[in-house]
C-alpha cells in the first residue's frame, strides 16, 4: 500500500478519536452543539488533509480492468446507483428483520438526528464530508488495494465488513455490508470514485432528511410494529 494511503487511514482514525478531546476538557459542560461543531471541524480538516495527500493521483489510472467510463455513462451509473443502494438496503433490512430477527432502527441514525436538530449544520458532516471520506477510505483505498491483488468478491467482502464494523452497530453488519457491496460495484463498473461518492452522498442526504422531518412519525410506526410483533408472538 502506498505511503500516502497509510497516512490517510491514520488521519481518519485520529479524526474518529479526536471526539474524546472536547469530552475530556469540558466533561460535564459538554453539549450536543459542541460535539456537532467539533465533528464538523474534524471531518473538514480530515477531508482537506486527505485531498492534499491524493493531489497527485487526479489523472492516475488506479483500478485494473480497463479505462474509466465516459462522463455520460458515469452520470447514469451515479444516478442509478442511488436506486440500487436503496434496493440493496431494503433487501438487507428484510433479511435482518424476518430471518435474523433483528429489530429495525439504528441508534447511530437516531443520535445523528438528535445532533442535527440541535445543530442543523451537522448535516454537512452526515451528507457530504462523511460519505466522501468513507468512499475514499473504504472503496478507493481498502477495496482498491485488495481488488488489484485479489478478485472482486474477496475485496468487497473484506472492505464491506470493515466498513460495517466501523459504524459501531455489529447487529446491522448485513445492512452496512450491502451498502459497501453496492458502492464497490459502482466503483468497479465505472472506474471513477466520484460515482459511488455521489450515490453515497445522495442516499445519506435522503435518509437524514426523511429521518429528521418525519422522526416522530417513524418512531410511532416502529412502536406500533413492535407491538404487533409482540401480539403475533403470543399466539
Amino acid at each position: 500500500m502506498k505511503k500516502q494511503y497509510w497516512l490517510i487511514i491514520l488521519t481518519y482514525i485520529l479524526m474518529q478519536l479526536s471526539g474524546l478531546i472536547p469530552m475530556l476538557i469540558l466533561r460535564e459542560k459538554m453539549t450536543i452543539e459542541i460535539a456537532g461543531y467539533w465533528n464538523l471541524f474534524s471531518f473538514a480538516a480530515a477531508l482537506i488533509i486527505t485531498l492534499f495527500l491524493l493531489r497527485k493521483e487526479r489523472n492516475e489510472k488506479y483500478l485494473r480492468g480497463g479505462d474509466p467510463s465516459s462522463v455520460p455513462v458515469a452520470i447514469a451509473w451515479a444516478i442509478g446507483g442511488i436506486f440500487i443502494a436503496f434496493f440493496m438496503q431494503s433487501i438487507a433490512a428484510n433479511i435482518e428483520l424476518y430471518i435474523l430477527k433483528i429489530k429495525p432502527g439504528s441508534e447511530n441514525t437516531q443520535q445523528i438526528v438528535e445532533v442535527i436538530k440541535a445543530m442543523p449544520l451537522f448535516i454537512i458532516v452526515t451528507s457530504i464530508l462523511g460519505p466522501i471520506l468513507e468512499e475514499i477510505i473504504f472503496r478507493k483505498i481498502i477495496f482498491g488495494v485488495l481488488y488489484n491483488r485479489y478478485n472482486f468478491f474477496i475485496a468487497v467482502l473484506i472492505s464491506s465488513v470493515i466498513f460495517a464494523l466501523v459504524h459501531g452497530e455489529p447487529e446491522h453488519l448485513l445492512l452496512y455490508s450491502s451498502m459497501g457491496f453496492t458502492f464497490a460495484f459502482l466503483y468497479v463498473k465505472t472506474k471513477r470514485i466520484i460515482v459511488p461518492i455521489f450515490a453515497h452522498v445522495a442516499m445519506n442526504t435522503a435518509v437524514v432528511l426523511i429521518q429528521t422531518v418525519y422522526y416522530d412519525k417513524i418512531q410511532e410506526m416502529m412502536k406500533q410494529f413492535e407491538q404487533m410483533q409482540t401480539i403475533i408472538g403470543g399466539f
